[in-house]
């Protein structure tokens, strides 16, 4: 298995540069933190053996013309559902369609249009391999829901009633996104979920803050990775850690 990248404040002192760390940087990884990917198979999760495979330390999930997705299906992580929790792993896909990473979600076993049975609906964190605002990696989609896209990108904001009262301030700027995306490449992503808020960060650096009602907000479920269906394509993760937070505060 590959090395975690390095944090910012690693690189400078190996640099022996000083470092100053600004408030939209990603925090320090959590003793709680383990890897949940042994990195040689899919033990411990479960998906469509003909879509999702190993291979050099990378869980792969592909779609071709002739193998598709019966609907958009799952890997699901079976070490139990996810509270409070910190996960970091890094992801790259293909340009052809999008991917995501489900937390506190639930997986739907009964239903009349069903189309395979690894269907997962919740939380979403949106992976894409796109560098220009909105249509990127790191808002909050409802998948199998009614809300859509809750957060965009940039965005810090408090769901009210029936819609976002996001600050007026963005988190991150459209050309400040394009700079720290990097397409066709790995990315590293950590999500810090605490109560009713939620935090994605990419490359490091915080892109989407939110917290969610109290008629809405999903506190607990499982964890899920996301093929697509549609078009065919491929994504893969790797290094994928997970922290439980449900202890500190």
């Amino acid at each position: 298995m590959s090395r975690p990248p390095f944090t910012v404040l690693a690189v400078c002192l190996l640099m022996s540069t000083p470092c100053i760390a600004r408030a939209d940087d990603a925090p320090s990884e959590s003793a709680s933190v383990k890897p949940i990917f042994d990195g040689q198979s899919l033990a411990g999760w479960s998906g469509d053996e003909r879509l999702w495979s190993v291979k050099d330390g990378v869980i792969r999930g592909e779609t071709t013309a002739e193998n598709p997705a019966s609907g958009n299906t799952f890997l699901i992580w079976q070490g139990g559902d996810v509270s409070d929790f910190e996960l970091r792993l890094s992801f790259r896909l293909s340009v052809t369609n999008n991917s995501g990473i489900q937390y506190r979600s639930k997986h739907i076993t009964e239903g009349k249009k069903l189309r395979n049975q690894w269907v997962v609906r919740g939380y979403q964190h949106e992976l894409r391999n796109e560098e220009k605002l909105p249509n990127v990696s790191g808002f909050i989609y409802d998948e199998g829901g009614r809300r859509g896209r809750i957060i965009l990108v940039g965005q810090k904001g408090e769901w009210q009633g029936e819609k976002l009262v996001a600050d007026q301030q963005p988190l991150i700027s459209a050309d400040e996104f394009e700079k720290l995306m990097k397409v066709d490449d790995w990315n590293d992503v950590i999500i810090i979920a605490r109560g009713r808020r939620v935090q994605h960060y990419l490359n490091g650096r915080l892109v989407m803050d939110f917290t969610d009602s109290e008629e809405n907000a999903l506190t607990s479920g499982v964890l899920a990775l996301q093929l697509h269906a549609g078009k065919p394509m491929w994504t893969e993760f790797k290094n994928v850690r997970l922290g439980d937070l449900s202890q500190k505060k």
